[in-house]
């Protein structure tokens, strides 16, 4: 070797471990020798490469290098190496899930390869430090989670950037001039990327697919919200073009081969504010004294749209129609969801029905799954019902049915129909939730929007007895469905059919609702069989009711329930207490429901069962999909929550915590639900600890306290458009 140069750059241990660390990490697989390392590392003087060999040896010892010949090293691969998804954070503690397991394991941001939240990644185990906590490295990236982001266009000199709230990047998307395609500074666009990074460029370079358009107006925000999650936001020409041709003319074979119900009452009631037509219909028709034939009647899609067509197959792309603040995003044509499918008043229409015979109890005598002819002599607002039953002595929420006519009979158009319908609804509610149902009556957060789509008004919903009345009716239809295809004789199998199931919560999550209850004053059981358990939750939520923490148990209670889901396993639906379950009700907007209806068809039919593995794959894509659509829908909420409070920056309101997290407290304002943060250099009266499991914020000197579901007033500070975020501040009293 020779001399070293004097004067030469110093370094430490502590300086020139991690270089050397990433340098090998950077060339897995790839045998370095001492000339190729002193070389790239500007490693000149004899001091420093000494230190260098010294530092390389205890790598070594680590295991996280190997030993390839007296003077060269690669990087050491034959620990564990897994494959796994890899998660971004914005505060650079990125980690990658293993397959199989749901223990992230921590990734240094010099060891993730540039990595995206949700790819699919190859990493190795790092030899584990003294004192560290266990550690992997992305060896190679397998599978891109998303090649398309959006965000803000943003030009600085001449080279234009995308500003992407919603998505941790590793390092900027670059966009060409001759790649923005009319793209200008402030648009919102729509951009795939067409270099990833590597050792020699760390940026991304990216091309603009559509531009939405100025940041800020209504229509580009609602789109630019389908489009983080790749929904759809334009409907396809060609699939418009098909349902124009769609003949919506009944036939006389059509008539022949399906039971009439044109002349029994039969109506439809949707909110007032219904962007689409029902896919829903009941009628009632008195048989004898004690007897009533209800008709639960679903839009007929299956007959329109066939297997395979181009409507079909963008109806399962989509898998559920989208409901935005101000707009729903239909998973059919228009013409299909509005006009010829649509049970609108005073059109004949083709249902695929489900008729029961009831008693008075409601108890189900009887009950025929058919095709119909239908024709509804009215379309009602849930609110005009609601006046309707209130206005012959229904009290609502109390479960009671309307007391018996006067002598003049029930006041209201079609009265005796519809009291009787909330009658037996009330009974079939009440034997649901004897059978061991769980009660969750959570308000909606509403938005009045003028034609701009502005917020005018923030309001919140809750279910009245109207809306109670169409829901057991759909319940019952459901749950019979499921029944006539899996329930079977011993010894049988029963045919392929989607179920709706919901799991038994989670118990890790229970008892951590128990714990945090007990500090409200309240008791829970968490073992026992299933009905115990809900009739449990049940009487925590009864308990709770009408009181400020209502809201926060029952999110906590929410939490530690599993999601339902499409599968055709079936394992019954823990939350309606149902053994079976499925979805045909609403074939117009979830795709599930028209998977339901052909093969309810087709068996009755005599036909075989169908191929399950094609059925799960559909089951699953449904269920990922209705939790993205679910997601955009709560960000257009938020957007509109955040656009609304914009114009009240400086208002003080009464407010309770609804969040802790070791960077500020979220409050939720009592009048409207807007949630917002407090952050925590704004608590700056002491320094707080976060205690995680009591869910608070302690103060060192003074133990002042902030705990879930205590009441605060706040100040509006800030409202972020951009990244629907709201900053509040503890107002002075």
């Amino acid at each position: 070797m020779g001399k070293g140069k004097k004067g030469g750059k110093r370094m430490t241990k502590k300086q020139l471990a991690p270089k050397l660390e990433e340098l090998f990490v950077s060339n897995p697989g790839k045998t370095l020798s001492f000339k190729d390392i002193f070389r790239t590392l500007h490693l000149d003087t004899h001091p420093l490469k000494m230190l260098a060999i010294d530092i390389m040896e205890e790598m070594a010892w680590d295991d996280f290098i190997s030993k390839v010949t007296d003077n060269s090293y690669k990087l050491n691969l034959k620990g564990q190496v897994q494959e796994g998804v890899f998660q971004r954070k914005t505060n650079g503690k990125n980690t990658v899930t293993p397959d199989g397991s749901d223990k992230p394991i921590f990734v240094a941001e010099r060891n993730s390869m540039w990595a995206l939240t949700g790819d699919r990644v190859r990493f190795s185990y790092m030899a584990r430090r003294k004192n560290h906590i266990k550690e992997a490295q992305v060896i190679e990236i397998l599978e891109r989670a998303k090649d398309t982001f959006v965000g803000r266009l943003t030009f600085d000199h001449d080279i234009c950037t995308l500003i992407s709230p919603s998505n941790v990047l590793a390092n900027s998307i670059i966009i060409p001039r001759r790649k923005l395609k009319g793209g200008k500074d402030g648009d919102n666009a729509v951009v795939k990327i067409i270099e990833w990074p590597d050792q020699d460029h760390r940026n991304m370079i990216g091309e603009v697919v559509d531009v939405l358009g100025k940041a800020g107006n209504n229509d580009v925000e609602m789109n630019t919200i389908l489009a983080q999650y790749g929904l759809p936001y334009k409907y396809p020409k060609n699939v418009e073009e098909a349902a124009e041709k769609i003949s919506a003319e009944i036939t006389p074979e059509d008539y022949a081969e399906r039971e009439d119900f044109r002349d029994t009452f039969t109506c439809t009631i949707d909110p007032k504010d219904a962007k689409d037509f029902d896919d829903d219909s009941l009628s009632i028709k008195k048989l004898k004294d004690g007897l009533w034939e209800v008709g639960v009647h679903i839009a007929d899609v299956s007959h329109y749209v066939k297997e395979g067509s181009v409507i079909d197959k963008e109806a399962v792309k989509r898998a559920t129609s989208i409901y935005l603040v101000d707009r729903t995003i239909p998973m059919l044509p228009e013409r299909l969801c509005n006009f010829i499918c649509s049970l609108r008043p005073d059109e004949e229409k083709l249902a695929f029905s489900v008729i029961f015979n009831l008693d008075d109890d409601a108890n189900v005598k009887a009950y025929r799954i058919v095709h119909t002819v239908i024709k509804s002599n009215r379309r009602y607002a849930y609110e005009e019902v609601q006046q309707l039953l209130e206005d012959n002595g229904v009290v609502d929420g109390k479960g009671e049915p309307a007391p018996p006519a006067p002598k003049g009979g029930y006041k209201g158009e079609n009265a005796d129909q519809l009291i009787t319908l909330d009658r037996l609804a009330k009974k079939l509610r009440a034997a649901r939730f004897k059978n061991g149902a769980v009660k969750f009556d959570r308000e909606e957060l509403h938005f009045d929007v003028d034609e701009k789509g502005k917020p005018v008004r923030c309001y919140f919903k809750r279910s009245k007895d109207a809306n109670k009345l169409i829901e057991e009716f759909m319940l019952l239809a459901n749950r019979t469905v499921a029944e006539s295809v899996g329930k079977v004789g011993k010894g049988k199998k029963p045919k392929t059919l989607p179920y709706r199931v919901h799991d038994n919560p989670d118990p890790t999550k229970l008892e951590t609702l128990r714990e945090f209850v007990v500090k409200f004053g309240y008791k829970m059981k968490t073992d026992g069989t299933k009905g115990a358990l809900a009739k449990s939750l049940n009487t925590l939520m009864s308990d709770c009711e009408g009181k400020r923490e209502q809201n926060l148990i029952q999110t906590v209670a929410l939490r530690a329930m599993m999601k339902a889901k499409y599968s055709i396993h079936n394992i019954g639906h823990f939350g309606l207490a149902f053994d079976y379950y499925t979805h045909f009700t609403s074939p117009i907007r979830r795709y599930p429901d028209t998977m339901v209806h052909r093969l309810i068809t087709r068996y009755q039919q005599g036909g075989r069962s169908a191929n399950k593995e094609h059925y799960e794959e559909l089951c699953e894509h449904s269920s990922e999909m209705e939790q993205v659509a679910a997601n955009a829908e709560r960000d257009s909420i938020k957007y509109k929550a955040v656009e609304f409070m914009s114009e009240r920056i400086g208002n003080v309101y009464d407010a309770h915590i609804s969040g802790i997290q070791s960077y500020g407290i979220y409050c939720e304002i009592d009048e409207n639900h807007c949630e917002g943060l407090v952050p925590m250099r704004d608590l700056d009266d002491d320094y707080y600890d976060f205690d995680e499991r009591n869910y608070c914020l302690v103060g060192r000197r003074h133990h002042n306290k902030y705990q879930l579901g205590d009441p605060v007033r706040i100040k509006v500070a800030q409202a972020n458009l951009e990244k629907k975020q709201l900053d509040f501040t503890l107002a002075d009293d």
